[in-house]
């Protein structure tokens, strides 16, 4: 084998074993730089991470290139600021943990309750008090921090800003902020509880119109002293916490919720009723008797517990304060109705019973006066007095004018007709009932009040005589009036019945009454002696002319004379029977209204003409009787006349059976307009 053969073998072995060696080492290469590459790719979130992180790393850094002297103060600065700032953070905890205590029901636990609620009062007052200061602390050493180039920018500014928010918000003056509302919350509760507790425990009292007078001894039992003492104490808290006004709203409207509950049984529509609406009298006088009735209960037992408890509950506050509510009490509760109902009154129409009315409610406002003025004598109460004052004025003004006017419009009645029936008029024996009212102890000291008081108005002096002569003359024109009616008829008879009823009247009505005293015992006994020359005259010049046609002249009975006798007894028993159906026709319609002058009058006539017509029909019935035109002439057997007779002059309800007996009162009530001049005074 050639030598540079097996050379060039070893020479290209060479080779090829380098190329592998290469291949190899290439191949190394690649895995490394793969696996760099790998880890390089890895390696790229750290290297960014630390790129974001030397920023904080050289602020931290910083103060170590700071100022020797500044980083020595800064500690200092920062420790001053951190204190006042740690209290705080401490009783801001300390809010947040009595959270479920002031969220709960306080009725649980009021006393606990409360004393909580005081601890969450005085947290935020320390928080009120030092949050400025801390907030003051900790921008000083912020300002330090900038100043001294001691902390980084950035940092800095993020501490301003947070707080630039908390001055803003201590600035509000807003305690929400402190609190998050807790205080807010619990206040809600407590007066949510000052509510429960006044309607829990004020009761209307019971009762109705019928049992009224039975019942208006009994007030509203008064609240318990330990729930009194309850509402007093949620009181103390909720005023602490200018929540004054929304208790008393609260107050006020239980209470006088419970008050119109009270009256709600009394039924007390007519209090709404307008002037157009009182129909007639008797309306008038209904409502006012009931009027009187509940406005005495109301003020006396229903505004009095009230005035109490507004007393025991707000008189720690002031008399204002406890003034004030009851003045809305009342107000709400319907106390300005009763006053406009009164005021209403003396709007309606003039008339006599309408001063009666008046005198009446004078008398209740009187006999309430000193109630009034205890109860409703505050500035608060000022709308209650205006309208009680105007009400006061308007009845003795009203009262007054109806008193002064009475004598005129008695006169003024003189213009019309007397009845048609002879009876009493109207006028006459409701003005004697009225005037006997006015001088009874029940009017004459109030209305004597009201004419005094009104004098006063005009400086003129008032003597209860005045009163008593204004009396006399309104009777003494009673009396000319009925003179003047007297001379009025035409039919002279029926004249008389009317001057007999009338005097008979005046004289059994007035007598041993305080206006028969008044007028005097010769006033009575004239009246007396008229009522029996009026009987006497009227007697002879009606039913005493008919006897006279039972003549018995020219009656011989024998037995030649029979005939001419029958024809005699027959023409007069005509011409009796004829005068009686005449007499009893026109006087049927009469009326004596007095029952016992009625009845002896009737007797009178029964014994005027009944004994001369039994004897005549005894003596001369049988010459007619046996006649067959018997019926025309002997018309009446005595019995048939005497119960005629007994029946005249009966009033119109009792002639038919169906009157009812009226006591003299009776007329008074029914009352009469005075101001008609053109009817009959009927």
């Amino acid at each position: 084998m050639d030598p540079s053969a097996n050379g060039n073998d070893c020479k290209n072995n060479n080779c090829v074993d380098n190329l592998i060696a290469a291949k190899k080492s290439l191949k190394l290469s690649l895995e490394k730089s793969k696996t760099l590459g790998l880890a390089l790719e890895k390696a790229g979130p750290r290297i960014e991470e630390i790129n974001q992180r030397l920023p904080s790393l050289e602020a931290a850094v910083r103060p170590i290139r700071a100022d020797k002297d500044a980083l020595v103060a800064v500690g200092g600065h920062i420790n001053r600021a951190v204190g006042p700032a740690a209290a705080v953070l401490k009783v801001f905890d300390a809010v947040h943990g009595l959270e479920k205590s002031l969220l709960s029901d306080p009725s649980n636990d009021l006393p606990g309750y409360l004393s909580v609620l005081k601890r969450l009062e005085e947290a935020l007052r320390f928080l009120g008090d030092n949050c400025g200061l801390a907030i003051q602390w900790l921008e000083d050493i912020v300002e330090y921090l900038e100043d001294n180039r001691v902390a980084d920018g950035r940092y800095l500014s993020n501490l301003k800003k947070s707080l630039k928010g908390l001055r803003e918000l201590q600035n509000d003056g807003e305690r929400i902020h402190l609190d998050g509302g807790l205080l807010h919350a619990a206040l809600d509760k407590l007066e949510h509880e000052f509510r429960r507790l006044l309607m829990e425990h004020s009761v209307p009292l019971p009762m109705s119109s019928q049992s009224l007078g039975e019942q208006a001894c009994i007030a509203p039992s008064p609240l318990p002293v330990t729930v009194i003492q309850k509402l007093l104490a949620i009181l103390g808290r909720l005023i602490a916490n200018n929540r004054l006004e929304k208790c008393i709203m609260i107050y006020v409207e239980v209470r006088s919720s419970n008050v119109r509950a009270s009256l709600q049984a009394l039924d007390l529509d007519y209090l709404e009723i307008s002037v157009s609406e009182f129909n007639d009298v008797q309306s008038i006088e209904r409502y006012v008797g009931q009027w009187e009735k509940h406005l005495e209960f109301a003020v006396k037992h229903l505004f009095e517990a009230e005035f109490k408890l507004c007393n025991d509950v707000f008189e720690r506050i002031g008399l204002d304060v406890w003034m004030g509510c009851l003045a809305k009490i009342a107000a709400q509760a319907g106390i300005l109705a009763f006053l406009q109902f009164g005021k209403t009154v003396t709007k309606s129409k003039k008339d006599p019973i309408k001063l009666l009315k008046l005198l009446d409610i004078f008398a209740s406002l009187n006999k309430l006066r000193l109630d009034f003025n205890r109860l409703f004598g505050g500035a608060a109460c000022i709308e209650i007095q205006n309208l009680t004052r105007d009400l006061i004025k308007r009845v003795i003004e009203g009262a007054a004018e109806i008193f002064w006017e009475l004598f005129l419009q008695v006169e003024l009645q003189r213009q019309s007709p007397p009845p048609q029936d002879g009876s009493i008029p109207r006028l006459v024996s409701f003005i004697t009932d009225y005037c006997n009212k006015l001088l009874g102890d029940d009017y004459k000291p109030i209305l004597t009040q009201v004419l005094v008081i009104h004098r006063s108005w005009k400086h003129e002096k008032f003597q209860v005589r005045i009163l008593v002569n204004e009396l006399l003359k309104i009777i003494k024109a009673v009396d000319l009036n009925l003179d003047t009616w007297v001379k009025a008829y035409e039919d002279a008879t029926l004249s008389c019945l009317f001057a007999m009823n009338n005097h008979w009247h005046l004289y059994k009505h007035l007598k041993g009454t305080r206006l028969g005293e008044l007028m005097g015992d010769s006033w009575l006994r004239e009246h007396e002696q008229y009522k029996e020359y009026y009987s006497t005259v009227f007697l002879r010049e009606s039913w005493g002319k008919l006897p006279g046609h039972l003549s018995r002249e020219g009656l011989i009975l024998f037995s030649g004379g029979r005939a001419t006798a029958r024809d005699l007894v027959k023409k007069r028993l005509k011409t009796f029977n004829e005068a009686f159906d005449e007499m009893h026709k026109k006087q049927s319609g009469w009326i004596i209204s007095e029952r016992d002058l009625r009845e002896k009058t009737c007797q009178l006539i029964v014994q005027t003409v009944l004994p001369v017509y039994r004897s005549y029909m005894q003596n001369y019935g049988p010459l007619v009787e046996q006649d067959a035109s018997s019926s025309k002439y002997a018309k009446y057997t005595v019995q048939g006349l005497e119960q005629m007779l007994l029946s005249l002059f009966l009033p119109r309800r009792e002639r038919y059976g169906s009157f009812k007996g009226r006591s003299a009162s009776s007329q008074f009530d029914k009352g009469i307009d005075l101001r008609r001049t053109a009817t009959a005074v009927v």
